[in-house]
């Protein structure tokens, strides 16, 4: 039994210290933040700000087939991982669209040549899976991509993980070999050290904070069943059905370190470019306008560290929930710490996808 902390209570942070926790390991977590829930200001952890898609063939187009192959990886260890949490995680695997208007099909074309897999639609093959989308759009399925609530798992993760202590406001400064120092000139010292910090980690990582912004509407009855993007030239918008009576619209990435609120400008845009999909949400109620900073390195690529007594996770950029469950399995089978889950009874039949290694050198 080892004596670990981790600085960094994010989705990370969390997965690892359960984990661990699960193997036996005396574990302490140090996070910056005033407590384990949100508070949907641009502070504490980014995955709270976060849509949830499980999306490797969606993220191919930008990240590569390493990227895809861990989502692949990630998707086969959520069943597992949520089966093995208290209460109730929403989780959903039956596929993603993606969506075009007409008048924008040569940017959808572009944007699928980087999506091999995607299963393209006829009008009627798309109206009997979202009958409550537009007419007139083109739709190409996207298979075995997938949803998680992002709220209910980070409670779940640190609910299920009672043998953890959690320590909050406490801002780590640098994370070394068997030690964090915090900021006040105090130190923790023990077996093994992780740092799982966002832009926190900054330096050395040369990190960037990506903002992220998200509309939560509710609309009873709004009739959505799956993630849906729209490949639109300047409007990458996604719709994500959380319940039956609340979606998520957000825009991917926008490169800016801007932690204020939401403009008007671009929620009556996130908002228009939704209703141009699903012409109900033209009655729905807006719940939240949410903004946060996603972590990411100058390649978008997360970055992944092991030696005695340290590991690192961090930058992960947009990718956090489709990526963190690979890679936390892959760092704690290389510590010899723990296995993240007993995978038997929970994959898929057929999972052609390898997971590669990401040769991702210390930066800085």
């Amino acid at each position: 039994m080892a004596s670990i902390a981790i600085a960094g209570a994010g989705l990370a942070g969390r997965l690892i210290a359960w984990a661990l926790a699960r193997a036996g390991h005396r574990v302490e977590v140090f996070d910056a933040s005033s407590g384990p829930r949100p508070a949907f200001d641009a502070s504490g952890a980014a995955a709270f700000s976060a849509a949830g898609m499980l999306s490797p063939l969606a993220e191919q187009e930008q990240g590569g087939p390493a990227i895809a192959a861990l989502g692949w990886r990630s998707l086969s260890l959520w069943p597992g991982i949520v089966a093995a949490l208290p209460g109730t995680v929403p989780l959903r695997v039956d596929g993603s669209l993606l969506l075009s208007h007409r008048a924008d099909l040569g940017a959808a074309q572009r944007s699928l040549a980087r999506m091999p897999g995607a299963q393209p639609l006829d009008a009627s093959a798309l109206r009997a899976l979202e009958p409550m989308l537009a007419p007139g759009l083109r739709g190409w399925l996207l298979p075995r991509e997938g949803l998680i609530s992002p709220v209910a798992t980070m409670a779940a993760l640190h609910d299920g993980a009672a043998s953890v202590r959690w320590h909050w406001s406490c801002v780590v400064d640098q994370v070394l070999p068997g030690e964090l120092h915090f900021i006040d000139g105090r130190r923790w010292q023990g077996d093994w050290a992780v740092d799982t910090r966002g832009l926190g980690a900054r330096p050395p990582l040369p990190l960037r904070g990506v903002r992220g912004e998200i509309v939560t509407l509710s609309l009873p009855g709004h009739g959505l069943h799956r993630p849906v993007r729209l490949l639109h030239p300047r409007h990458r918008v996604y719709l994500v059905p959380r319940t039956d009576e609340e979606i998520v619209v957000g825009a991917s990435e926008i490169e800016s370190e801007d932690r204020s609120p939401m403009s008007l400008r671009s929620a009556v845009e996130l908002m228009a470019a939704a209703q141009s999909v699903l012409p109900a949400l033209s009655e729905a109620r807006i719940l939240r306008l949410d903004r946060h900073l996603r972590p990411a390195l100058p390649d978008n690529l997360p970055f992944t560290h092991h030696e005695p007594g340290l590991l690192r996770l961090n930058g992960l950029y947009r990718h956090g929930w489709l990526l963190a469950p690979a890679l936390v399995e892959r760092l704690l089978a290389e510590a010899g710490l723990a296995r993240l889950i007993d995978l038997a009874d929970f994959l898929p039949e057929e999972n052609p996808h390898e997971c590669p290694a990401l040769d991702h050198r210390a930066a800085g």
